[in-house]
């Protein structure tokens, strides 16, 4: 999956980074590189479903796609 990001430097230092296609998924970072890895995790949060918020039937089908 690629998405697009938005890498900006902080008023106080480093960078901010966000996911415009993910609302609220933001992070921080001192350099690019420390930034790219964090906004990555938080990508991975992000999509990672929560178990405990999913409400399934008894006969429910969990799959995995790539998109």
């Amino acid at each position: 999956m690629k998405l697009k990001i938005v890498i900006e430097p902080s008023d106080e230092g480093g960078y901010t980074v966000y996911v415009p296609s993910l609302p609220g998924c933001i992070s921080e970072g001192d350099t690019k590189e420390e930034v790219m890895a964090n906004i990555k995790e938080a990508i991975e949060l992000y999509l990672d479903p929560v178990e405990d918020d999913l409400t399934l039937s008894p006969d429910h089908e969990i799959v995995e796609i790539a998109v």
